[in-house]
């Protein structure tokens, strides 16, 4: 099968709005969790988010948000957008740009879109509301277009003129990651040269509020102290909105146009629990075959792994899973380092895996492995797994990114160096 290479990044997130921005952070250790006025005002519990600067989004009517002066829209482009499809213009350009793709190659019948959002909670409301106050005859086709769950879809497709494969993803917080293993295939396979992967999400209360309603989300006011995975005090997760883009390519594609490569993707693997409609399976057994198939997809053993990204969210269930599935593949005698950055980031939802995905490349292609965060105290769990408490700046040969999502799905996914 033909090799498949990432050479091209884009994040617009809590911790940046382009690559060196998210980099640093990373590096810094940054949090981009805040207090969200807007939240706290709807709710009497829930006030934290992984809010995305220089972005605003005041009312329904696109033509009083506001972006950077980078991101640029027709009225007409407007009529149909919702906030993540307009974060992901904005990663989408970056990744183009940093891959350094013409408008030939974007707009190929051998480059492909895959994409995943759970679409905006926020104007599907209104979509409906539309529907049933005024009536079908009064509501315009392009709000209909921004009720669709898969909005995100439509609206990159026709911006960037895609011609290849396009598919949007629906498997809740495991969706990116079945995104970019499913463009993956597609290049081994030689039905498409490049693929371009994205995950996104909004960052607004309707998005958010049903998880408190869950009690999946962290109560804490003060940002410092969430989220906190694998700590002893966590106490849920905190919801981020955004979009992280890359640019997956067949390797002899991208050497014959002298791309610039961060990382190769070696493998991929899923599974699901067949557990329960949210809770994880408590044994991690799960996730455990995702990992062990990735390995096996990708040609390395447990031992070769040196970094792993965990899904960790930060609630108590989800954590212990995941801690009891890496003790299943991971012994004494191989013990990878292991963060969830979702400490800085928060927790992305659809957009989780693709950002993580992307965050392990810039590990492996600047030579650090990013901190957990936010650590007090870990959960005794945590004995016989190496969390990163600080930044290390030992350069990782081969990482590993874990997602997995409500209905018990779980991916990972494999990278390493050139």
């Amino acid at each position: 099968m033909n090799r498949v290479v990432v050479t091209g990044l884009g994040f617009i997130s809590s911790i940046g709005n382009d690559r060196a921005a998210v980099l640093e952070s990373l590096r810094e250790g940054r949090s981009g969790i805040e207090l969200m006025p807007e939240l706290a005002a709807m709710n009497d519990r829930v006030k934290l988010a992984g809010t995305v600067k220089g972005f605003h989004f005041p009312t329904t009517d696109p033509l009083d948000w506001s972006f950077p002066k980078n991101v640029e829209f027709s009225r007409t482009q407007l009529r149909t957008m919702i906030p993540n499809a307009v974060y992901s213009v904005a990663a989408m350009e970056e990744a183009i740009s940093d891959a350094r793709l013409d408008s030939t190659l974007v707009s190929s019948p051998e480059t492909g879109l895959y994409c995943a959002s759970a679409g905006s909670a926020w104007l599907t409301h209104l979509a409906i509301e539309s529907v049933l106050t005024r009536g079908p005859a009064r509501t315009s086709a392009p709000t209909v277009v921004t009720g669709m769950p898969n909005s995100l879809h439509l609206n990159l497709t026709a911006r960037f003129a895609i011609k290849g494969a396009s598919v949007a993803f629906n498997s809740a917080c495991a969706s990116s990651s079945h995104a970019l293993g499913s463009a993956c295939d597609l290049i081994r396979l030689g039905r498409q040269k490049i693929m371009f992967v994205v995950g996104a999400e909004d960052c607004h209360p309707y998005n958010i509020l049903p998880f408190a309603s869950l009690r999946a989300l962290s109560s804490q006011s003060d940002p410092a102290l969430a989220p906190r995975p694998f700590d002893v005090s966590r106490d849920g997760f905190v919801i981020t909105g955004g979009s992280a883009v890359l640019v997956l390519e067949d390797a002899d594609h991208a050497a014959a146009r002298g791309a610039s490569i961060y990382a190769e993707v070696k493998g991929w693997g899923q599974s699901s629990d067949g557990y329960d409609v949210v809770a994880p399976d408590p044994t991690g057994k799960g996730l455990a075959r995702a990992m062990n198939l990735a390995l096996k997809d990708s040609g390395f053993t447990a031992a070769n792994v040196d970094y792993i990204n965990a899904h960790a969210t930060a609630t108590i269930a989800g954590d212990l899973a995941e801690l009891n599935a890496l003790k299943t593949l991971f012994t004494n005698d191989c013990r990878p380092q292991v963060s969830s950055t979702k400490a800085l980031t928060g927790h992305g939802l659809s957009l989780a895996g693709a950002l993580e995905a992307g965050i392990c490349c810039l590990a492996l292609k600047e030579g650090f492995m990013p901190t957990n965060g936010k650590v007090g105290k870990l959960d005794p769990s945590c004995e016989g797994v190496s969390i990163l408490a600080a930044r290390s700046d030992v350069a990782p040969q081969v990482a590993m990114s874990n997602s997995s999502g409500f209905g018990g799905a779980n991916v990972a996914l494999v990278f390493s160096t050139i």
